[in-house]
């Protein structure tokens, strides 16, 4: 009778371990699901911006934009940041702390602005005004890497606040357009690889487990008697 309760015990054990194991790729794998749909944006706008820099349609459209002489886009860019750094300190939950917003933050930046000076030094694509190096634009990436950052850490907990930041990226690549420093292909490109660039970082985590402010050393405290005297001895 035994032998046959713990048969079925661990048959039940090793059916619930199977169905468990199944449960869990199949988690991971709506996961790279859904960061794959995630993707179609920023690619696409990459695939835009791209297509858009063949033959003359770049320059129809630059025709039919209105010329500004307005420069916000120059602090427009890091409205999203500051956006960020100032909810964290008035305590609004995000996903990250403050070390690990910034790491990413770093990361992305890294990434996007490496990508986008090879490309602008590689192509040498004349601007609309006549100068060098267009495609893509700088402003627009980092604008945009800002707020993915910004949205990644609050989206789950301050939903209006992560998407005012692609507010202020979008106004960023409009400027750049109608102030004539950039064709609408170089904004969309910049703007999907700031986006793809940024969600690429927050899903792989890179350096996670860099964390030097979380490190604490362990003290040890022993009463020590010599002589006449009392006293702790710390142990580091």
């Amino acid at each position: 009778m035994k032998t046959r309760l713990l048969c079925v015990f661990l048959c039940t054990i090793v059916t619930f371990s199977g169905s468990a194991q199944k449960d869990s790729i199949s988690f991971v794998n709506q996961k790279k699901k859904l960061f794959i749909k995630k993707q179609i944006l920023p690619l696409s706008l990459i695939a835009a911006g791209s297509l858009l820099n063949i033959g003359q349609v770049k320059n129809k459209i630059q025709d039919k934009i209105p010329n500004t002489s307005i420069h916000f886009d120059d602090y427009f860019q890091y409205v999203p940041i500051g956006e960020m750094y100032l909810f964290d300190a008035f305590g609004f939950e995000h996903q990250n702390t403050v070390f690990n917003q910034t790491k990413y933050l770093i990361i992305s930046q890294l990434v996007s602005g490496s990508l986008v000076h090879l490309l602008k030094n590689t192509l040498n694509v004349k601007r609309p005004y006549g100068g060098n190096h267009s495609f893509p634009s700088g402003h627009t990436a980092t604008a945009f890497v800002n707020a993915t950052v910004l949205f990644h850490e609050f989206k789950d907990t301050e939903p209006l606040l992560a998407y005012s930041g692609f507010i202020f990226a979008t106004a960023t690549g409009m400027l750049r357009l109608t102030n004539n420093a950039h064709w609408l292909p170089d904004v969309l490109t910049s703007a999907g690889i700031g986006i793809l660039t940024t969600n690429l970082v927050y899903y792989f985590k890179p350096f996670q487990g860099f964390q030097p402010f979380n490190k604490k050393k362990d003290i040890t405290l022993t009463p020590a008697i010599t002589g006449n005297s009392l006293g702790l001895l710390c142990r580091f």
